[in-house]
């Protein structure tokens, strides 16, 4: 009676069947290949602003091939230059950015526990009208702006164009929105049992919010001010019109002023600037990853 010899199956060093290289392929290989490329995508231009923040000749031809010529005379001449002052450009887009990113926050916070907690007339058409006021460009505000900043500053200098202040008050009037409707998705998915039991307890509305719903919701916030501090640090149209004084801009408005004039363009030095103005982003970011993955897909389990 004969006997088929069947084919030995491979294993690995702890006795498991190995996967074939073409099967591996097609079921996981692949998605090797799309990472590999995405990241590529990605570091590419990265690689690019740092050659050209290095480069001393300071023209963007002289970087495509990268790091050929290293240098950190662009860095030097950033700090160097008393009529564009890089380092209050620095201070000024950190004290604007989380000043207002912690204020909209707050402000996004109390705006979606009312939503999300309580019942009262016009919550929905309240909602609604957060969410279709955002439809409309900032670009339509510009010159509504410019001419209350101008007659308040006239009143209340602090306030008026050229100050910090005001371009904060100005940001904050588009705090709401979808930051609160963002919120509001995520505060529904605290249970409101727990809010009825502080209640038992004789708890109020605000020590439920500070000392219950706030820190179950830690997530929501991390992501909401990530995302605004790096829209308020890029930020330039509302900027470069209300900080006409060059020692309040910020580092978006001040950074344009070496690419703006046609004959004395300085792209190394805007990419030393660039790649200095990332460092904040980059800080906040990494600091915050830990709540920003499930502060962006929690809000939308319940709405």
């Amino acid at each position: 009676m004969s006997s088929e010899v069947l084919p030995q199956r491979r294993t690995n060093s702890r006795g498991e069947v190995k996967m074939p290289f073409g099967r591996w392929f097609r079921e996981k290989g692949w998605r090797h290949l799309v990472a590999v490329a995405a990241i590529v995508f990605s570091i590419f231009p990265l690689l690019y602003v740092l050659s050209a923040a290095l480069d001393p000749s300071g023209t963007m031809v002289g970087s495509n091939a990268l790091f050929s010529n290293l240098s950190f005379g662009n860095f030097t001449e950033l700090f160097e230059n008393q009529e564009r002052p890089f380092g209050k450009w620095f201070v000024n887009t950190l004290v604007i950015g989380l000043v207002t990113s912690a204020l909209t926050v707050f402000l996004g916070a109390l705006a979606a526990y009312a939503f999300s907690r309580m019942r009262f007339k016009g919550r929905r058409i309240g909602l609604l009208s957060l969410l279709l006021l955002q439809m409309f460009p900032q670009i339509l505000t510009v010159v509504a702006i410019f001419l209350l900043l101008n007659f308040l500053g006239d009143i209340i200098p602090a306030i008026g164009l050229g100050s910090s202040l005001g371009l904060i008050m100005v940001y904050l009037g588009g705090a709401l929105g979808v930051n609160t409707y963002l919120m509001y998705g995520f505060f529904n998915t605290v249970p409101q049992s727990l809010d009825e039991s502080a209640r038992i307890d004789g708890a109020s509305h605000v020590q439920v919010f500070f000392r219950i719903i706030l820190p179950l919701v830690t997530p929501i916030l991390a992501v909401v001010g990530l995302l605004s501090f790096i829209g308020i640090s890029s930020e330039f149209v509302i900027a470069s019109v209300v900080l006409t004084d060059p020692d309040s801009q910020t580092l978006a408005v001040g950074l344009y002023s070496y690419v703006s004039e046609q004959r004395s363009e300085n792209w190394g030095v805007f990419a030393a600037g660039a790649v200095l103005a990332a460092l904040p982003v980059m800080a906040l970011f990494l600091f915050l990853q830990r709540y920003i993955t499930s502060g962006l897909t929690a809000g939308g389990v319940k709405g």
